[in-house]
């Protein structure tokens, strides 16, 4: 009657090196919240001075802070969407090629090249989208531009360089695509094979058991992966400022001259000759960047939880 008590006051026992190992798992997810509460609160208080400036106290301004920051803002948000549209697609197609097409040998290969170029640094997109590819396809743009002006995205007169709000979403939408690619590549493996031969078993065609099995269980993940993939645009900084010929205005024209300039590019460039209450505007304008990746990420965890029993991110 009395060895049971014992055991279990032995089982409960904890030994030094998992006490160890939970305090500094707990140490470092603590980190996390306290340094993000760090960053929150230095942009919330850097930026107070900003919030009320005026034209004539910070040289950034022409009226105030909310007329500066909403061309910012929609450029940011355009660029990373126009991204999201190319990048989805495509990442879902090289994953399921990986995947469910590609023979060993070569999806190991690809997969490899995928995740190379994730490691390339983003001055290097810049000078390619710079020097590569603003010039090839500029005739592109004419050529929208000649034949199709009348749809409202292809209006406007062409830019001469190529240097656009849409070459500078291309630029993106090649950087997102790695990340995108790698998530959902390891939420296809995941489907369950009994559910991938159940379909192929009852008639269906590989598209048809993908459409029916695989795409199913990785939507929650699929969306998780492009929600990283957008975070991932929305703070991008020396592609877009390399490539991007920015004027700073709010237009939905896709090959201008004229193109709405990104929060994040916008420090980078103007930050070097800032001084005073124009510091407290660039850093007011993180903020705003800040809340917008913030929300992009609760979104996308309110989704996946959604549906998070058929997620294979979970």
């Amino acid at each position: 009657m009395t060895a049971a008590p014992a055991a279990t006051k032995i089982q409960a026992k904890q030994r030094p090196g998992d006490r160890w190992f939970s305090g500094t798992a707990l140490a470092a997810g603590g980190m996390i919240l306290v340094t993000l509460a760090a960053v929150a609160i230095f942009l919330i208080v850097q930026s107070i001075p900003a919030i009320g400036a005026s034209s004539s106290q910070a040289s950034l301004l022409t009226t105030n802070f909310f007329d500066y920051v909403w061309p910012l803002l929609f450029g940011t948000i355009w660029a990373a969407l126009l991204a999201l549209l190319m990048a989805v697609p495509l990442s879902l197609g090289v994953a399921l090629f990986i995947t469910h097409y590609a023979p060993r040998r070569i999806a190991q290969g690809l997969g490899y090249i995928v995740d190379l170029l994730a490691a390339v640094p983003s001055v290097v997109f810049g000078l390619w989208g710079i020097l590569v590819l603003a010039p090839a396809v500029q005739p592109v743009y004419v050529w929208l531009n000649t034949y199709m002006g009348w749809f409202p995205l292809f209006g406007g007169e062409v830019s001469a360089t190529g240097r656009t709000i849409f070459t500078a979403a291309i630029v993106l939408a090649v950087m997102v695509v790695p990340i995108i690619t790698a998530i959902c590549r390891e939420i296809f493996l995941q489907t369950p094979v009994l559910h991938e031969e159940a379909a192929l078993a009852l008639g269906a065609t590989r598209w048809e058991m993908i459409r029916m099995a695989v795409l199913p269980f990785g939507r929650s993940g699929i969306v998780s992966a492009s929600m990283l993939g957008l975070g991932r645009a929305l703070g991008e900084t020396m592609a877009v400022a390399m490539v991007l010929s920015a004027t700073g205005t709010v237009t939905l024209q896709l090959f201008t001259s004229t193109n709405p300039s990104t929060i994040a590019a916008n420090i980078a460039l103007t930050f070097p000759e800032a001084f005073g209450t124009n510091i407290n505007v660039l850093i007011a304008t993180g903020l705003v960047l800040f809340v917008v990746t913030f929300a992009v990420n609760f979104i996308a965890r309110w989704i996946v939880n959604r549906r998070k029993e058929f997620s294979g991110a979970n």
